[in-house]
C-alpha cells in the first residue's frame, strides 16, 4: 500500500502492548502529570558548558598557565581523580594549558543567569530556565550520545530511548499522529544513528517516527503507491484490508499484534492528511516566522524544525526529538578553532530555540510542554592544540524549561574551572527520571513483563528543580 517502513515504526496500536500491560497493572504507575509533551533538543558533538550556561571567569584569570601552576593543582592527585571520576578513565595532563573564554558573557533576567554571548537569545529567556550544572558521565567519547538518549553505556547495546519510554508509558493525544517524532540533520550516522531514537526491546512501534520539516515532502516514506492512485481508490483499498484484518481477528481475537498492525495502517493513513497540514506554515504570521528565524539564512533550517515541533505538540504529539549537528561526531565537537566553529554554529540554533520558548509561552503551551536542551558532554578547560577543547565528561550542563519545572534557577555546580561536577552531582538518568516524572510516569515502577525494573530506569527525579 506504499507505507514503506512505517509499519516498522508503529507496529502496535494504542490498545497494544503498553496499554495491555497497564491494564494488567504491570506498566507505569501513573501520577498527576505536569507536562503533556516534551521537546527534546540535542546538540551533537559536546557543547562547551563553560562558554554557554556555566560561565567560568577563572579561565581568563589563569589563561596560559598549566594546571600544575594554579591553585587547582590537586586536580592531578590520583586519589581525587579516582574519587571524582568514578572510573571514567580520563587523565588530566599536568602540562595542559588553560584556555581563556572564547566568547563574552553577561547576566540575563531577574535571576541574573550568566550566559555566553553565543546563546544570547536563549539568555533572554533566563527566567524560564532551570540550568543543571552538575552532570557527569562515565563515557569519554561520542558513545555518550547514546547514553544521553538511553541512560545506558554503549557497551550495553541497543536500549530504549527516553522518547520511546514516553511512548510506551502514555496513550496518544491524537490518533492521526505518532506519539514520538524525530527530526533533524543528524539522524543518519551521528547520535548513534537509528539507536539514538530507537526503542530496542520495547518494539519498533515505540521508536521515533522520522519526519521532514519540508512542507513540500514531509512524509517521503508514506505516500500512495504509484502516481495514479486517487484518494478514493486508496480509501477503498484500505477498507478492504480492514475488512480482511477484522475477519482474521474473529479467528484470533486475543492477538494484540494483529490489532496493532491494523492500527499502524490506520495511523499511516491519518498521517497522510495530518502531517502535511502541520508542516504547512502558510497560516503562521510573519512575526511568528521571524521569531523562529525563518527569515534569516543561518537559522532557517533549525528554526523550521522548532516551529514544526511547536505545531506537533500543539496537535498532540507526546515527544518531539530535534537533532542539530551533522557529521560522524557532530558539529559542536570543537577539537580545534572552537571560536570560529561556534561563531558559525550558534546563530543556527540560538534564535530558533529562544523563539520556541517565547512562542510556547505566549500561547500558553509552555506550562504543558517540557523543553530539554542537552548535549553528550562538555569541553575541557585546558586547550587542545592551540585553539580547541577536548571531550569533557567530568562535568557539564543541560537546561529544562516549562512542564512544571521552576524557572530562573540553577542547580548543582562545577568547580571554578568547570572541571568537576562537585555539588549535587547528577548522572543523565536523573534527567530522564525528571522528564518521566513530569509526564506523570513513575520511572521506578515503569517496567516491561519479563524484565527487571532496574533495567528500565535507574535515575531519580531532581526535586530541587520541580515547581
Amino acid at each position: 500500500m506504499g507505507f514503506a517502513g512505517l509499519a516498522l515504526s508503529t507496529m502496535l496500536a494504542e490498545d497494544g502492548y503498553a496499554a495491555q500491560t497497564a491494564a494488567n497493572g504491570r506498566a507505569a504507575a501513573l501520577r498527576p502529570a505536569k507536562a503533556k509533551s516534551v521537546i527534546w533538543l540535542f546538540l551533537a558533538g559536546g557543547v562547551s558548558h563553560m562558554e554557554s550556561f556555566d560561565i567560568k571567569p577563572a579561565l581568563n584569570e589563569y589563561a596560559g598557565k598549566t594546571f600544575a601552576e594554579t591553585p587547582f593543582a590537586d586536580f592531578l592527585d590520583k586519589e581525587r581523580i579516582e574519587k571524582n571520576l568514578m572510573g571514567q578513565g580520563m587523565s588530566i595532563p599536568a602540562h595542559e594549558q588553560i584556555m581563556p573564554l572564547q566568547t563574552g558573557y553577561r547576566r540575563y533576567g531577574e535571576c541574573g543567569l550568566e550566559v555566553g554571548d553565543w546563546f544570547s537569545g536563549i539568555g533572554e529567556c533566563a527566567d524560564d530556565l532551570a540550568v543543571v550544572r552538575s552532570l557527569w558521565t562515565v563515557h569519554p567519547n561520542h558513545g555518550m550520545q547514546l547514553t544521553w538518549h538511553t541512560g545506558h553505556h554503549v557497551r550495553d547495546g541497543a536500549q530504549p530511548t527516553i522518547g520511546s519510554w514516553a511512548s510506551y508509558g502514555l496513550g496518544s493525544l491524537n490518533q492521526q499522529l505518532p506519539k514520538f517524532v524525530v527530526m533533524g540533520n543528524s539522524i543518519g550516522g551521528c547520535c548513534g544513528g537509528e539507536f539514538g531514537h530507537g526503542a530496542s526491546y520495547l518494539g519498533p512501534h515505540h521508536a521515533g517516527v522520522k519526519l521532514s520539516s519540508d512542507p513540500q515532502d514531509p512524509l517521503p516514506f508514506v505516500t500512495p503507491h504509484g502516481t495514479g492512485t486517487t484518494s478514493e481508490e486508496q480509501a477503498a483499498e484500505l477498507e478492504l484490508i480492514g475488512q480482511l484484518n477484522r475477519a482474521v481477528g474473529v479467528e484470533y481475537p486475543n492477538d494484540p499484534d494483529l490489532r496493532a498492525r491494523i492500527r499502524s495502517y490506520e495511523l499511516a493513513a491519518g498521517m497522510q492528511t495530518a502531517v502535511p497540514e502541520i508542516m504547512n506554515f502558510s497560516g503562521e504570521t510573519a512575526h511568528t516566522k521571524s521569531l523562529y528565524g525563518l527569515d534569516a539564512e543561518p537559522s532557517r533550517a533549525f528554526g523550521t524544525q522548532c516551529l514544526a515541533a511547536r505545531r506537533l505538540v500543539e496537535n498532540g504529539v507526546r515527544f518531539v526529538q530535534l537533532y542539530h549537528g551533522a557529521g560522524s561526531a557532530g558539529t559542536w565537537d570543537a577539537h580545534s578553532d572552537i571560536k570560529r566553529r561556534y561563531d558559525t554554529e550558534a546563530p543556527k540554533v540560538d534564535q530558533p530555540i529562544a523563539g520556541l520558548l517565547r512562542d510556547l509561552k505566549q500561547r500558553g503551551l509552555l506550562d504543558s510542554t517540557l523543553v530539554v536542551f542537552g548535549t553528550e558532554f562538555g569541553r575541557t578547560p585546558g586547550a587542545q592544540g592551540a585553539t580547541g577543547r577536548n571531550h569533557h565528561p567530568q562535568g557539564f550542563m543541560c537546561w529544562l524549561a516549562g512542564g512544571g519545572i521552576q524557572g530562573g534557577i540553577t542547580h548543582g555546580a562545577t568547580d571554578e574551572l568547570g572541571f568537576y561536577a562537585v555539588e549535587n552531582r547528577h548522572y543523565v538518568t536523573d534527567i530522564h527520571a525528571t522528564v518521566l516524572h513530569q509526564l506523570g510516569l513513575d520511572p521506578r515502577q515503569l517496567e516491561v513483563p519479563g524484565r527487571k525494573r532496574i533495567d528500565v530506569h535507574r535515575g531519580k527525579p531532581i526535586d530541587e528543580i520541580i515547581a
